[in-house]
């Protein structure tokens, strides 16, 4: 019997059938049925809103909370933990920072200290998860994939949510939401974040009429798809996302590329800054900065920057200070840059991490620590909270929070809240039920803290 299609026909009619299945998985992390046609468009919050934007300093591994900004006067008592750096207070609100921050210290009266943080695991991927999701144990959208849903973005030619230096998905991850929120990964492991740092970013091969006109053919086909699938409202999401990825194309590089700052700037941020060997972790943590505050500029709803680890079972003294080296004077010149240029009430800046550490011993001679999920310390600056504030406490041993205890979910409620959104309304339908960031328990707004 004679063959109805040669061998060139079958792949060229079934590599269709490849595209559609690609097409298909990116449809599927959009699947829930109740939502508006998914876009990145403004939206104007259903509250009134502090806030437009927020920048999420993340520190990942557990910033040890007594040797920053909890300070424990060391007792002399034996088997009682105590700060190992000193202390001072700072600007007129007499905030006390540790000896390491110095640079960050000049902003104490920007600063608002929760000191009564505490989450439900001293386990790292899990309270990161959680940190992130709301969800310890399973896949959920990231904060910053929510506030995108809810809020959509100030420039429709960028992300409304950029991760920058991250390897771990769940950070930006928008599980079921549709993938048009999704975070845009920008640099793994403190590369250098040039515009290669964008996945298929650059383009080159065509100009910019030609590629236009490429895409213009394959959305068209898209379209063609859609209208034949009308329920399939996850292929509106893979449609716009791939008209973002176009656009992305000729603002992208620009904001990625810092070769037009001014050499005052990058000094400030300490970009292409060597510290003395031995003294500081290799850290792009500086550059990070810098481009969280022209993401700002540019309108991009949500950005997190991500420097660890913070993790330091051992060489706790030394560990830390290299830590704190290489990023006070960076976030320093962010909470300065975005001051001057009138963006800070408008931006919320948080920082921490997915626990804290007990303290040392100073008697006892160790220099190492564990994980401490019961008490630790966040800060928040501009956005609408009260600044040289400090919210909550722990007991005299730093071990537990015991006064202003503010959970992950409250911490969600209340970026989501300055945000203009109702942090326990705004919600999703996944697999038959509505899903939120705060979870079935619900958030509580930190009203303390507000200004």
């Amino acid at each position: 019997m004679k063959a109805r299609f040669s061998r060139r026909q079958f792949l060229e009619s079934s590599s269709c059938g490849f595209g559609y299945l690609a097409l298909a998985a990116l449809c599927q992390a959009g699947s829930g049925k109740a939502y508006a046609s998914p876009n990145l468009e403004a939206r104007t919050p259903a509250l009134p809103a502090t806030a437009k934007r927020v920048i999420f300093l993340c520190m990942s591994g557990g910033p040890a909370q007594m040797d920053t900004f909890d300070f424990k006067p060391q007792t002399g008592q034996k088997k009682h933990p105590g700060s190992v750096f000193k202390f001072q207070q700072h600007g007129e609100s007499g905030l006390a920072i540790s000896e390491l921050l110095p640079h960050t210290a000049k902003h104490a009266d920007k600063l608002c200290l929760l000191n009564g943080m505490y989450a439900d695991t001293g386990n790292h991927a899990q309270s990161f998860l959680q940190l992130h999701t709301g969800d310890r144990l399973r896949a959920r959208p990231s904060i910053g994939s929510w506030i995108n849903f809810g809020l959509g973005t100030e420039n429709q030619n960028l992300p409304g949510f950029i991760s920058l230096n991250t390897s771990k998905p769940q950070v930006y991850s928008c599980a079921f939401l549709p993938p048009v929120y999704q975070g845009t990964p920008v640099g793994v492991n403190g590369e250098n974040m040039s515009k290669a740092s964008i996945a298929n970013i650059a383009s080159d091969h065509l100009p910019a009429a030609a590629k236009r006109r490429q895409l213009d053919l394959i959305q068209a086909m898209n379209r063609e798809h859609q209208s034949a699938r009308p329920e399939d409202q996850g292929l509106e999401s893979v449609i716009e996302s791939m008209e973002l990825g176009f656009r992305m194309q000729s603002v992208a590089p620009g904001l990625l590329d810092i070769s037009n700052e001014p050499a005052s700037v990058l000094e400030r941020y300490q970009v292409g800054v060597d510290h003395p060997e031995g003294t500081c972790k290799p850290s792009d943590f500086g550059r990070q900065c810098l481009l969280a505050r022209r993401f700002a500029e540019a309108g991009v709803r949500f950005i997190e920057l991500n420097h660890g680890s913070w993790d330091q079972h051992k060489n706790h003294r030394a560990d830390l200070k290299a830590n704190c080296l290489s990023t006070d004077a960076p976030i320093a010149a962010l909470l300065e840059d975005l001051s001057q240029r009138g963006l800070l009430e408008e931006t919320l800046v948080v920082w921490g991490g997915e626990f804290g550490r007990p303290g040392l011993i100073p008697e006892d001679g160790k220099d190492e620590t564990g994980h401490n999920a019961n008490g630790f310390t966040f800060w928040l600056a501009g956005g609408g909270v009260k600044g040289g504030h400090v919210h909550g406490k722990t007991d005299d041993t730093g071990a537990r929070a015991v006064e202003g205890k503010v959970h992950f979910r409250d911490l969600h409620a209340t970026i989501l809240h300055l945000m203009g959104l109702q942090p326990n309304e705004l919600s999703f339908h996944y697999a038959g039920r509505n899903h939120r960031l705060t979870g079935p328990e619900g958030g509580q707004v930190v009203k303390e803290i507000i200004a």
